[in-house]
């Protein structure tokens, strides 16, 4: 009983970590040619970097701050939490220096904007991916 009990908590475990990570797509409209690594992702959502590689004006879009996705976004590639982030667009935002990026409700919001627009990069969920749009990076 105690074996199957442990045997039944570890797959949970497993279950709940898995769930917890899902894959994140930062995308661009289907006619950006950009080529982006994480760092160039990261300073253009940070508001470090204002154009794609080819000189074109670039626009970030985030999800809501409540979102699953934002949160892997900000872990894994701004490699900052979502206090963190406050502190440091509150700071920018003080001494005129910068603004965050506008923050959409959803994936099918996200898609909708890029898939109008060349200059705006976001993220969604892998999952949610639709042929409108093109996947420059997964995390």
């Amino acid at each position: 009983m105690k074996k199957l009990l442990k045997l039944s908590i570890a797959c949970f475990a497993l279950l709940a970590s898995t769930a917890s990570f899902a894959e994140i797509a930062v995308i661009v409209h289907p006619s950006n040619n950009a080529e982006l690594d994480s760092n160039a992702i990261s300073r253009l959502f940070l508001g470090k970097l204002k154009s794609f590689p080819g000189g074109d004006q670039a626009v970030p879009i985030n999800l809501s701050e409540s979102s699953a996705q934002t949160k892997e976004f900000n872990k894994n590639v701004l490699k900052k939490s979502g206090s963190q982030l406050k502190a440091y667009w509150s700071k920018l935002v003080f001494t005129g220096k910068g603004t965050p990026p506008k923050a959409l409700n959803s994936d099918a919001e996200v898609i909708g904007l890029v898939s109008s627009n060349p200059n705006i990069i976001g993220y969604i969920d892998a999952a949610s991916v639709t042929g409108d749009v093109k996947v420059i990076a997964k995390f």
